[in-house]
This record gives C-alpha cells, structure tokens and sequence, in this order.
C-alpha cells in the first residue's frame, strides 16, 4: 500500500515536471515551438549541403547508401543525447524551489527532462519518416526492433552521464561551460557525419575509444542496408552505461540532502 502511495507520488510530480518543462521549452513568446522542430531539420540540411559540396568538388568519398537517412538517423540520437546531458546540467539549479516540496526530489527534475526530451525526439523521428517517404527515401529500417533499442540503450547512457554532471554542476559551476563545449567536439568525433570504416584505421582505433561512436554505429549498421555493427562493442557500451549508472546513483543518495540545501 506504501509503495503504491509512493508509485502515485512519483508520478505526479513527474507529471507536472514534464509539462512545466514542456511549456517552458515550447514557449510561444519565446519561439520555442518553430525552433524545437525546426532547429534538428536546418541542421541536418546544412550537413548534408556540405556534404554533397564536397562530393560534387571532385572528392573520393563515395557512399553506396542513402546520406539523407545516415545523417538523420545518427543526429536524431546525437541531439538526444546533448539535450539530456544540458538538459541535466541545470536541472537542479532551475528547480530549486521546488525543493520545498517534500514531494519533489532533485533526482524527478531530471526525469522530467529526460521525458520531455523523449516525447520531443518521438515527434521529430516521426517528421522526418513522413517526410522522407513523401519525398520518396527509403525510411524502412533493415531492423526496426535492432534500431528502437539502439535508442532506448542510448537514452539510459544519456540519463547516466547527466546524472553525473547534473551532481558535479551543483558544486562546480564550470562543469556546465565545459559540457557545452565538449558536446560540439562530440558531434565532430562521433561518426554522425561518417561511417567508421570510411576513415583510416589508426584513425578507426582512438575514435572507438568514444562510446557514442559505438552507438552511432549500432543505429546507422541496423537501419541501413548497406552497413553493419562489425566495429560495435557490445561490451564496451555496457561498460559505459553501468558504471555511470552506478557511480551517479551513489554519489546523488551520498549527497542529495547537500543538493536540496545548495
């Protein structure tokens, strides 16, 4: 009976994160709702621009699959996981006064981010499929059941990171700084833009030390045709998620009372 008070509690107040963040992200005043959906799609159109400047430059690089549905299926899981960790970043700062409410924890304001992210990145996976088939692309992944945990495994590994950093910004403050620049080299050493084996392979050895670049593969080598998971480390990514998983946990029931009274 206890446990099932708590479970309604939970949700609650999970409920009303999500759509105070909801309403905050997608502020008509501010213009949150056109650049929410439109931001990824400019991005994408801006990458694949450059992409076929480059090929239409005389370049080598030659793909044999569809460049439109690598980039947007690997930058669709890339943003998701950036918007998580930056999404984390703050939470606890941001919410502070909801702290008062013996109901809410700092932990909730995380996973009210992490859902709101979901319910967004959902709507935008959606766009691009009906688009894509309007323009008549290929959408159909080669493992749709393969794909869909590739993005659930790299929600879990974005919820474990942003635990992390969400704890470290609250004593230090430059943790936040930081992560905003690190997200953009990420996006530059993750292979959304590529395929590994395009690359060299002394190249292909320190850019699989990034465990983002093993999930990029994974998505791209179940959705596309033409590629594999031939460079993807099941182990590695497991290794990745359960550690900060665990190191995140602890640290946050270590120091929640610290947290509340920051």
């Amino acid at each position: 009976m206890v446990l099932r008070k708590s479970s309604k509690i939970f949700l609650s107040v999970i409920k009303a994160l999500f759509l105070r963040e909801l309403n905050t992200r997608i502020s008509i005043g501010k213009s949150g709702l056109f650049w929410t959906f439109f931001e990824p799609f400019f991005q994408i159109f801006i990458f694949i621009s450059i992409r076929v400047a480059i090929v239409s430059n005389g370049s080598n690089s030659v793909t044999t699959f569809d460049y439109a549905i690598f980039m947007a299926s690997g930058f669709i899981a890339f943003n998701m996981f950036k918007n998580i960790l930056s999404g984390a970043t703050g939470a606890f700062a941001a919410n502070k006064a909801l702290f008062n409410y013996k109901q809410v924890k700092p932990i909730d304001t995380i996973f009210g981010r992490l859902l709101l992210e979901v319910f967004l990145s959902s709507i935008i996976v959606l766009l691009f499929l009906f688009i894509g088939f309007l323009f008549g692309y290929n959408v159909e992944p080669q493992n749709i059941v393969m794909v869909f945990f590739a993005y659930v495994w790299i929600l879990v590994f974005s919820f474990s990171i942003g635990l992390i950093v969400a704890i470290g910004n609250i004593f230090f403050v430059s943790i936040g700084k930081f992560v905003g620049m690190f997200s953009f080299a990420l996006l530059i050493f993750s292979a959304v833009f590529f395929p590994i084996n395009n690359i060299p392979p002394a190249v292909q050895e320190i850019l699989l030390y990034n465990p983002l670049v093993h999930f990029m593969e994974m998505i791209h080598g179940y959705y596309i045709y033409e590629l594999d998971d031939r460079f993807v480390d099941y182990q590695y990514m497991l290794y990745w998620t359960i550690t900060p998983l665990f190191i995140g946990t602890w640290l946050y029931i270590k120091l929640e009372k610290r947290i509340i009274s920051q």
